[in-house]
């Protein structure tokens, strides 16, 4: 009678085992952060077409992000450039704004940023620079903190762009959630220049949401990842300062269970003279 109970029994969590997993939402994706793509010298064009033939042979990507800084400075044709490149990806991808993209009173404002994007790539078609999209039971938020009058590298996300991403973790507080944004909100070091104004403000909202995994950025050049009230702040290095990383991430939620987040750097080796 005891076996029986306890064969029983080890059915029973061998069944619990099989439904959590089944209920399990996995995803990988790539983060490329800070190109600062240009034409003044080969190496930019090197290094990136080196990261898309990289990333063209990983398994089970789902998607890459650029979370900002793709161009070194707002100018349509390192754009145009730069996307000419990464549209020899064999997989998705989506683009963040950072500091370094836009400035309205010069050649690019974040308007014809996204226009540019649209006229050149006919998957990826975004209408505003704060955008969802949703992949593998995952939904991705994009915000945009960048400041197109006076571009620098502060860091400032409007009210009017947080009463937008509370709407969508409202909206999709039964999905977890990944954001996607070129200034961290946990920085990876204390930088006058490079902190983001009031971000206190920020993570105020965000606490009030159970359903956010991580928040994804750039920016500082960095690698460091840090745990916030659940959070886990991700901040990656810079794809054109050796020694040239991009980041994979690799995340599973199952319900009932803490999330497992697994990143790995890659390097890509420029061509040696």
């Amino acid at each position: 009678m005891k076996k029986s109970l306890i064969k029983t029994f080890l059915a029973f969590l061998i069944f619990v085992g099989i439904q959590n997993f089944a209920m399990a939402n996995v995803i990988k994706f790539a983060q490329v952060t800070d190109v600062h793509y240009s034409d003044e010298s080969p190496y930019p064009a090197e290094i990136l077409k080196k990261t898309v033939a990289d990333l063209n042979q990983q398994k089970d990507l789902s998607f890459v992000i650029f979370t900002g800084d793709n161009i070194d400075s707002p100018k349509p044709k390192y754009l145009q450039g730069f996307m000419t490149i990464i549209k020899n990806l064999d997989i998705p991808y989506y683009m963040v704004i950072g500091n370094h993209d836009v400035f309205k009173n010069g050649n690019l404002s974040k308007a014809q940023y996204i226009d540019t994007i649209r006229d050149l790539d006919a998957a990826y078609k975004p209408k505003h620079q704060n955008y969802v999209f949703k992949k593998d039971g995952f939904v991705f938020i994009v915000v945009d903190g960048a400041k197109e009058i006076i571009p620098n590298a502060v860091g400032y996300y409007r009210k009017d762009t947080l009463d937008w991403l509370e709407k969508q973790l409202t909206k999709y507080k039964k999905s977890p959630v990944i954001i996607a944004q070129h200034y961290p909100i946990v920085p990876p070091k204390v930088s006058s220049s490079h902190d983001t104004y009031k971000k206190e403000e920020y993570l105020a909202r965000l606490d009030k949401y159970d359903n956010v995994v991580a928040v994804i950025s750039g920016h500082y050049h960095m690698n460091t990842e840090q745990m916030r009230n659940g959070v886990y702040h991700i901040s990656s290095p810079s794809l054109i300062v050796p020694p040239n990383y991009y980041k994979i991430i690799e995340i599973s939620t199952t319900k009932g269970f803490s999330p497992l987040i697994y990143t790995e750097l890659r390097a890509i080796s420029p061509t040696e003279d």
